[in-house]
This record gives structure tokens, C-alpha cells and sequence, in this order.
């Protein structure tokens, strides 16, 4: 075993990339070479990530029409592309289905044409790769029975003790053809490789060949060793990490398929290749590495951005603007998404199912909010159209102040029914609905307009009366001063109504000015009570209802009446049993005395109420 030092290369020292395809040496796979399919499947599918999906049929559909042989990489990058903006496209036809009030059960994804070419085109890809691997099958094991038989001849050749010449040129034949037939199956080839190498040093060490012919060989494989070496030095400088790395595992297979130099060149020549070799492994292992710590930091802002959207609480969402407003920062939590690489692979998936799962759930959550949103603003828009319709049946009434009360209380009602609803539609029902109250108040005011001119000169009649009562001479005799008064009280209850804002102002003037000139006079209280009355009976009889409000007055004062009759007896009846000469006796009696007779004089005065109303009504 003369070479095994330069061509059996351990996994430490070079690592060697193994494809689906065999080759004529033994390839080793390494976890480098996993990474390696999977960031060039990553990287193509970044690069077709931006087309349309028109972009990529048609793309796809020129891979497949050309020949399939070295393209699964990039159809598969446009297949998986394909089908996650197909996925995403369908996640947001699902989410608007659902925010527009329907269950997400009755969601139908609807048919999309492109995906039917999309199906197609891999159809044709997978029947012509099938075709194409079927057909390598074939190859492999037609040339493994080559090799085969060259390994027999060979071992054949190296046990011979026929002339040199001739063994040597035989020997070069089995090389030639050896190296013309490429791919046999995988699992035979290292062990051929070893074969092929064993029976080949065995000839150069147990066969004395022509020491002329071995130095050219030596020489020449020295010329073509060297120059792999310059070359896999040059990678070290190779802008393209990825393309450095798979440029090595073919000089490696060039290496293997050289054959030895030098005794005394090959440690030498050896390491030179090695440490070359060990410099751009070096730059690929950094890549990925590199790669790594970007797919570490792109994970740990998924897991933020997902925390952000868990952290939503629902609950708190109580009104249209506080879940328009959470929606749009989930929506830019899923824009933010999209701008961010791949997760290391065995959290990818994971780390998107929970994206999805927190996405899903506040868009779920926030179709019930609006499910039961728009329950409620229909309940509360056929509130507010009764509402109108009412208004709308009392607009034309001419019953002022009665149809007035139910206007306003209409109003205050109106007010007072709130909650959700939909603000146009409610806007078109306020219209109708103030437009009935305009147009009332609008034919009350024209209709009343006659009735404040009146009132309006009432007032200053009034105001005129007040003046004169305040200017009273006082050198007047008392009786003449008092039936003075009297006649001012007479004219006071002739003048009509003033305007309801003026009522209780005027009325507070008519009788303090009253009460000054009756305290002047020392007029008796209940001489005072019963002309406030009889002034209080003129503005009670009148209007449509005025002989009505008497008789409640009547009736008002009898029962008032009975009761101080009823209270009156039993003060009597207890004045029996009190003796003044019991303790505290005479205090009660006084006390009791005294309820007496202001329960007496207060049922003279209803009396004379009563009188006042019977002289009114007849």
C-alpha cells in the first residue's frame, strides 16, 4: 500500500460532499454537507420568494420543458414559494370571511387557477426525473458489473509474470476504462474504491516495472497534484463561500483519481493539499455558523413579536376604535413577520404555528366582539327608529303643551339610548327624527306667536300694577288703604297670562309688595292667605280644563277638611283627661290648647277657600 496517505482523507481533515448521485469514488456525508442542501434550497427560495405566481408557472414551466437533470433545487424552491403565498393568500381570505361576520367552519377556499398549472407542471417534472432516475439506476449497475470484471482482470494482471511491456499497457487500458465509467450504486463504491486502490499499488509494489516509465508517472502526477493544490489555494480567496466548498469536493475527487508520486514528495505534497483544504472548509464551517447566529436572532424576534400579540388582552377591548386599533398593530406584527429570515429548522415550524395560533385566536375573538356589535346596534337602530316613527305621529298634533311634553320626553329618551350602533344609519334616523320635532315646535311657535303679544303686554300691565301697589299713599285711611288693595288684587286676577319664564318672578313681586303694604296695615294672615287664594283660583280657572282643576281643588280642600275635623276631636276628646294639677299636666293642657284653636282657625280659613271656589264655578 504505496499512496493510501494522499487518497484515503479522514473526515477531520476533508470533508467531502455526498450527492444523490454516485461517482466513481467514495463520498462521505457530513452534517456540513445537510446545512449545505438546506441553505441553497433557503437562498433559491429567497430568491423566487418576490415573484407573482404567474411569474413563477411560467418560470417553473421553463424548468420543466428544459432538460430536469440539475434543477431540483430550484423547482423545488419554486414550489415551496408557491404554495406559502398560497397559503398566506387563503389565511387572509379566511381571516376576512370571518371579520365580515361569517364562521370560519363555513370557510370555502376558493379554486385558484394557478394552482392547477402549478400541480401540472410537477407532474411532468416528477414522470421526466423518475424517467431520468430510473434510467441512472440502469447505468449504475451495468457499470458496477464493469468494474467488476476490471477488478478481476486487475487482480489478474497484478499476480501475472507475463512480460512488463505488456502488463504495463494493459494495466494503463484498465486505468483508462476504469476512469471512463463514472456512477455505480452508492453502496458498492468505497467498496470498489478500495479494491481498485489495493490491486493498483499492489502492481506498482510487487510488479518490478520499468523504472523509465514509473519516474513519468510519477512526474506527471506530480504536474497534475500541484496544480490542484495552486487551485484549491485560489478558493481561499473565492468570493462565493458556497461555491469554494463544492469546487473542493471535485478537486478531491481529481486527487483520488491521480495516481501517487514520489515517495519522498508525498507527505510533503500531501499536507500542502490538506491545509489548502482546511482553509476554505474553514470559511464554509464560518458561514454556516454565521447563518446560524442569524437564524438564533431571527427566532428570538419571532418569540417577541408572538409574546407582543399574546399579551392582547381581549377582554379590555370594548369599543369598535380599541379593536381597530389592536388590529392594526397585529397587522403590522405580521408585516414585521415577513421582513424577518428563517428560524433554525427545528424551531421554524413551531415558532410559525404559534404566530398563527395567536394571530387566529384575537381574529377570532374579535369577530365575536363584532357579531354581538352589530346585535346590539340593530337593537339599539330599531330603538331609535320607533323613536322617529313616534316623533314622526306628532309632528302635525296642535295639542301644544300636551303634544310638547311627549316631544321632550321623546327627546330625553333619545338621549338616553345609547350603545353600539351604526353611525350612518343613525345619522339619517336623527335627521328624520329632529326634522318631526322642527317642524312641531316650528307651527307651535307661528301658532303661539298671537298668544306671547298678548302675554307680553299682560306682563307690563302686571309690572304697572306692582308699581302702583308699591306707591300706595300712606297717608291713606286704613280701611280705605285696604280696600285699595283689595281692588289692586281685583285688577291683578283680570289681567291674563304672562310668558311662562316671567310667571314666577312677577308673581314673587305681586306678593311681596302685597305683604309689605299688609304688614304696614297689620292686615290679619288669613285675610292675606284668602286673596292669595282667590288671585291663585283666577289663573287655576282658566283654560279648556279650568272648571276641572276646581273641582280637584274642591274636592283637594274637603278631604284637608275632614281630617283636621278628625284631628280636631281627638285633641278635644284628650283635653278631658288632663288635670291640671297632675304633674306637668298644665304644660300639655296649654300645648294642646293651643293646636286647638290654630286647627280651628285653620279650617275657618278652608272654608272660605271653599266659598271662593263655589263663587267660581257658578
Amino acid at each position: 500500500m504505496k499512496d493510501t496517505q494522499e487518497t484515503n482523507l479522514s473526515q477531520d481533515e476533508v470533508k467531502v460532499e455526498e450527492t444523490k448521485s454516485s461517482v466513481e469514488t467514495p463520498e462521505i456525508e457530513t452534517a456540513t454537507d445537510v446545512v449545505t442542501d438546506a441553505t441553497e434550497e433557503a437562498a433559491n427560495l429567497m430568491d423566487v420568494s418576490k415573484l407573482s405566481k404567474d411569474e413563477m408557472v411560467d418560470k417553473l414551466a421553463a424548468l420543466v420543458e428544459s432538460s430536469v437533470e440539475g434543477v431540483r433545487s430550484e423547482v423545488e424552491a419554486l414550489k415551496q414559494a408557491y404554495y406559502k403565498l398560497r397559503h398566506n393568500e387563503v389565511e387572509e381570505q379566511k381571516r376576512a370571511f370571518v371579520a365580515a361576520g361569517g364562521e370560519e367552519a363555513d370557510f370555502v377556499v376558493p379554486q385558484e387557477e394557478t394552482e392547477g398549472k402549478i400541480k401540472a407542471l410537477l407532474t411532468v417534472y416528477k414522470e421526466k426525473r423518475a424517467a431520468i432516475l430510473a434510467e441512472e439506476e440502469r447505468v449504475k449497475a451495468a457499470n458496477y458489473a464493469l468494474k467488476l470484471q476490471l477488478l478481476d482482470q486487475l487482480k489478474a494482471l497484478s499476480e501475472s509474470q507475463e512480460d512488463f511491456n505488456k502488463q504495463y499497457s494493459a494495466f494503463k487500458d484498465i486505468q483508462q476504462r476504469w476512469k471512463e465509467i463514472k456512477l455505480v450504486p452508492q453502496e458498492y463504491a468505497n467498496e470498489l474504491w478500495r479494491s481498485y486502490q489495493a490491486y493498483s499499488e499492489h502492481f506498482y509494489d510487487l510488479i518490478k516495472i520499468n523504472n523509465q516509465m514509473r519516474e513519468y508517472d510519477f512526474k506527471k502526477n506530480l504536474e497534475l497534484k500541484t496544480a490542484l493544490c495552486e487551485a484549491v489555494e485560489r478558493l481561499a480567496t473565492e468570493p462565493d463561500v458556497l461555491s469554494a466548498f463544492h469546487q473542493l469536493q471535485k478537486m478531491h475527487q481529481q486527487w483520488r483519481e491521480i495516481g501517487p508520486v514520489a515517495k519522498e514528495l508525498r507527505e510533503e505534497l500531501w499536507a500542502r493539499f490538506k491545509a489548502a483544504s482546511i482553509v476554505v472548509n474553514k470559511r464554509h464551517q464560518a458561514h454556516f455558523e454565521k447563518m446560524k447566529e442569524a437564524e438564533v436572532a431571527n427566532l428570538k424576534a419571532k418569540t417577541a413579536i408572538c409574546e407582543e400579540v399574546e399579551a392582547i388582552d381581549c377582554a379590555a377591548l370594548k369599543s369598535v376604535k380599541d379593536w381597530d386599533e389592536k388590529s392594526k398593530e397585529v397587522v403590522a406584527a405580521q408585516e414585521k413577520w415577513r421582513t424577518i429570515g428563517y428560524a433554525p429548522k427545528k424551531h421554524n415550524q413551531k415558532i410559525f404555528d404559534r404566530f398563527r395560533k395567536a394571530c387566529d385566536l384575537f381574529f377570532e375573538q374579535k369577530g365575536v366582539f363584532f357579531k354581538q356589535f352589530k346585535a346590539e346596534a340593530q337593537k339599539n337602530l330599531e330603538a331609535k327608529r320607533a323613536l322617529c316613527e313616534q316623533a314622526e305621529a306628532l309632528k302635525d298634533s296642535t295639542d301644544w303643551k300636551a303634544t310638547s311634553e311627549k316631544l321632550i320626553a321623546l327627546q330625553k329618551e333619545w338621549k338616553t339610548t345609547g350603545g353600539p350602533m351604526n353611525r350612518k344609519r343613525i345619522d339619517a334616523l336623527w335627521k328624520r327624527f329632529n326634522a318631526a320635532c322642527d317642524y312641531f315646535f316650528d307651527q307651535k311657535k307661528k301658532s303661539l306667536a298671537p298668544q306671547k303679544a298678548v302675554e307680553e303686554s299682560n306682563l307690563a300691565a302686571k309690572k304697572a300694577l306692582i308699581e302702583q301697589i308699591n306707591q300706595l299713599d300712606e297717608q291713606l285711611e286704613p280701611n280705605e288703604a285696604t280696600a285699595k288693595l283689595k281692588a289692586f288684587m281685583t285688577e291683578w286676577n283680570q289681567i291674563g297670562f304672562v310668558p311662562l319664564r316671567d310667571k314666577d318672578k312677577i308673581q314673587k313681586a305681586y306678593r311681596e309688595a302685597l305683604d309689605k303694604q299688609f304688614d304696614r296695615l297689620k292686615v290679619d294672615q288669613n285675610d292675606r292667605k284668602i286673596q292669595a287664594f282667590r288671585t291663585n283660583l283666577s289663573e287655576m280657572n282658566s283654560g279648556e280644563k279650568g272648571k276641572n282643576r276646581l273641582f280637584n281643588e274642591r274636592d283637594k280642600l274637603l278631604r284637608q277638611y275632614e281630617r283636621m275635623k278628625n284631628e280636631l276631636q281627638t285633641y278635644e276628646n284628650n283635653i278631658g283627661f288632663l288635670s291640671i294639677s297632675s304633674k306637668g299636666g298644665g304644660g300639655l293642657l296649654k300645648d294642646l290648647e293651643r293646636k286647638i284653636e290654630s286647627l280651628k282657625a285653620d279650617m275657618a280659613l278652608i272654608v272660605k277657600k271653599i266659598d271662593a271656589i263655589d263663587e267660581n264655578l257658578e
